[in-house]
């Protein structure tokens, strides 16, 4: 009670809440109580949440939209921290357009704002779920573009409090990888390379690749997007409906009829569903075909 009260102090009481249920902040709709609940709005905030955490030596779980993650039903220990932090700067010099986009802001809100300023180069991202942050963390991707291919620079902090820079090479980005998978660091801002787009062009784009998604993904279902990672020699959905299990369902978790890569929450799972149903899936698939196929998202939480 003491760490909520100085967190409630310093950061307000609107931003911090005491055993706050992670499934109203997770777009799976799942997930057990979180210890302490913080949303960070500023450098400043997230700088006194790390000494908070370090000090008292409490676990820090660092998210964002929580569109790529499963919080399992026993919670989280310690301090969830959503990174909301908000900027949004555009800047021409000569050909290109240099934005720059707080880590918490949503991509289908950036995709929107570069529309109205009729700057092309982001409408792969427009259907991306969740944030910025998360989006260069796994060098998120559609339609054959990747955030790699219009990232110039990122601004990250380490669980130090320490602030960095890094341009385009130091992010080491990877398929569904970059730096920030496998060190403690939090992303703050991302300086996007763009140009000058006409703006009905970029329009349809925009308009054509949700007509896509909507087509061939379960926009209408709660998921985390896509649940399993494309294999390096094999298309993981389309391995996963040759062998039946399209539509395998365990308890309120189901295998998508729409996209075999995707498990849905039909709307009464549990995490643990959709846990024993992710393992269900890459058990068959192994058996039947001798492939480990792995998961796209981040289980979170006590077991």
């Amino acid at each position: 009670m003491e760490i909520l009260e100085m967190l409630r102090k310093k950061i307000g009481e609107k931003n911090v809440f005491l055993n706050e249920d992670m499934s109203k902040h997770t777009t799976f709709k799942t997930g057990g109580k979180a210890d302490i609940f913080v949303k960070i709005e500023s450098i400043e905030d997230l700088k006194y949440v790390l000494k908070i955490s370090k000090e008292n030596n409490i676990p820090l779980f660092i998210f964002g939209n929580g569109s790529n993650i499963l919080v399992t039903d026993k919670g989280i220990r310690g301090i969830a921290c959503q990174i909301d932090i908000k900027k949004l700067e555009i800047e021409e010099k000569g050909e290109y357009i240099f934005v720059t986009c707080g880590s918490g802001e949503k991509n289908s809100f950036i995709a929107q704002k570069l529309l109205e300023n009729s700057i092309e180069g982001f409408e792969f991202a427009s259907g991306i779920p969740g944030t910025i942050g998360g989006a260069i963390k796994m060098n998120a991707g559609a339609f054959g573009k990747e955030m790699k291919d219009i990232v110039y620079s990122t601004k990250y902090i380490d669980y130090d409090g320490n602030l960095y820079e890094i341009d385009l090479n130091g992010h080491k980005f990877e398929y569904r990888k970059s730096i920030f998978d496998s060190k403690k660091y939090i992303i703050i801002e991302t300086i996007f390379k763009l140009k000058k787009g006409n703006k009905t062009e970029i329009e349809d784009k925009m308009k054509e690749f949700l007509k896509q998604r909507k087509e061939k993904q379960p926009y209408d279902k709660l998921s985390a997007g896509s649940t399993f990672k494309r294999g390096k020699d094999f298309i993981t959905a389309k391995l996963i409906d040759e062998c039946g299990l399209k539509g395998k369902q365990i308890g309120g978790a189901k295998v998508s009829e729409k996209h075999a890569g995707f498990i849905v929450n039909e709307g009464n799972a549990t995490s643990q569903d959709i846990l024993n149903l992710i393992e269900f899936v890459q058990k068959e698939v192994y058996r039947q075909t001798g492939k480990n196929i792995e998961l796209e998202i981040e289980v979170i939480g006590e077991q």
